[in-house]
């Protein structure tokens, strides 16, 4: 048989090689036919270009601004998006094991022996050659090997996709705590002006005689508690602008005079189109990466079984050495050599086996994590929903209850004007409706940060 065909059958075998080690499954997960909510639900559709860019859905430019900024300049999603790209150089890398290599070599050296024998004086001599191999994958390592570093970018690819789905979701989050606490600010000074008018009607009808001084102090006292909020409030304002403006990459101040004014609390359609929960598996980049951890995980397996094995390559090289410049090209200074050759690790005292156990435990822990992730993302979705659906009871029932205490407030107010009710009256009703249109405000951030956990439970984006 020639080498050329000996050659050719080499690479059949190749070609037709097995590669060793277990096969990688999607883990069976044991998922509802339907979420818990589903009756409830509006829009039952799964559409995941519903999902793209789903911060537009509430409506709000600045906040549509302050994400995509976000997702471009964050430091940690420029972390993911720089592993993603070593990631995809280690696959580049795994690639290359597949195609045969070429060395070049080449030198002059000068000799000089001292004393008076034949070896005396000096030598010249000049080498210099071509050296070639090609590893035959006959048992599948290298394939184990690029079928892991593939699994490997398809994590990396969708570990970037979540810091993304984070980064936005945080953004939104801050974003409308923000919005709450401005809108706070503006009920606690709504309620101020009211209580400071109360206490000079009261310090009036003191004046007159008409008022008790226990009156006078309780108005005062209600005022006084009311400013004392107000502070804070500015407080916890200035430090969330800060951490906007640090999600952005940016310094904390950079913000201020763009977020300082206070604006409306983004709101949503409440519906949303939640699909089936399998629906996650193909949606969750965290359950995509997982997913991903695990196939390469088994693959690295195939990579530690391959070492039992003998590997074999093809291999040549083409030398010209001689002791003149002149002669260096001439056939009788040429020295090739050319012909398989294998490499069998027979006795490494077991480290080959362990290693092999390590790989298979690696497996068995990606799998276990691939299945809390997607438990915890039934759990994030199951509870996004039956949080907005109470928080929407909840707000209708203070929504009733504001109305009623501003008409309190009024009423009291007119009657102790009036002289036919006494200043508790009063009293109790200007704390009543601070109270509720605190927890109204609450409330409607509850409803704007459920909307927006469930579209970041859902997978929502990219």
């Amino acid at each position: 048989m020639s080498s050329a065909t000996a050659v050719l059958a080499l690479c059949a075998l190749c070609c037709v090689g097995c590669a060793v080690g277990p096969e990688f499954h999607r883990p069976n997960s044991e998922l509802p036919a339907t979420w818990s909510f589903s009756k409830t639900q509006t829009a039952p559709a799964a559409d995941p270009a519903a999902l793209v860019r789903w911060w537009r859905r509430f409506h709000d430019p600045e906040l549509n601004a302050l994400v995509e900024q976000a997702i471009e300049a964050n430091l940690d999603v420029k972390i993911a998006a720089a592993r993603l790209s070593q990631a995809r150089a280690q696959r580049q890398a795994a690639a290359a094991s597949f195609w045969p290599w070429f060395n070049a070599s080449g030198g002059a050296q000068e000799t000089h022996a001292s004393g008076s024998g034949p070896a005396a004086g000096t030598s010249r001599s000049y080498h210099g050659g071509l050296s070639a191999a090609w590893e035959l994958d006959f048992f599948g390592g290298n394939r184990r090997n690029l079928e892991s570093a593939t699994a490997r970018l398809a994590a990396a690819t969708a570990t970037l996709d979540a810091t993304r789905l984070s980064m936005a979701a945080e953004v939104a989050l801050t974003y409308c705590q923000l919005r709450s606490i401005q809108d706070q600010l503006a009920v606690a000074q709504r309620n101020l002006a009211t209580q400071q008018r109360s206490a000079t009607i009261t310090h009036d009808r003191r004046a007159a005689g008409f008022a008790s001084a226990l009156d006078a102090v309780n108005s005062d006292a209600i005022v006084a508690n009311t400013q004392a909020q107000i502070p804070r409030l500015l407080t916890t304002a200035r430090q969330t602008t800060h951490a906007i403006a640090v999600l952005l990459g940016r310094p904390p101040t950079d913000l201020l005079g763009r977020l300082g004014p206070s604006g409306p609390l983004p709101t949503a359609a409440a519906s949303v189109p939640t699909g089936i929960p399998s629906d996650l598996l193909r949606r969750r980049p965290d359950i995509r990466s997982a997913e991903a951890n695990a196939h390469a995980a088994t693959a690295r397996i195939g990579v530690a079984v391959a070492d039992l094995f003998p590997k074999f390559a093809l291999g040549g090289s083409l030398n010209q050495q001689s002791a003149k410049l002149s002669d260096w090209l001439s056939p009788s200074a040429r020295v090739s050599a050319y012909g398989p050759s294998f490499n069998w690790a027979l006795l490494q005292g077991g480290s080959i086996q362990a290693n092999i156990r390590v790989q298979q435990a690696l497996r068995d822990e990606a799998l276990l994590a691939y299945r809390k992730t997607v438990l915890g993302a039934l759990q994030e979705v199951e509870d996004a929903m039956i949080a907005s659906s109470n928080e929407h009871k909840r707000r209708a029932s203070l929504l009733a209850a504001v109305t009623a205490n501003r008409r309190a407030v009024e009423l009291s107010t007119e009657l102790y004007t009036a002289g036919q009710t006494d200043f508790l009256n009063v009293l109790s009703a200007q704390r009543a409706l601070l109270q509720t249109e605190s927890e109204l405000t609450l409330s409607n951030l509850a409803l704007a940060t459920n909307l927006i956990a469930l579209y970041k439970a859902l997978g929502g984006g990219w």
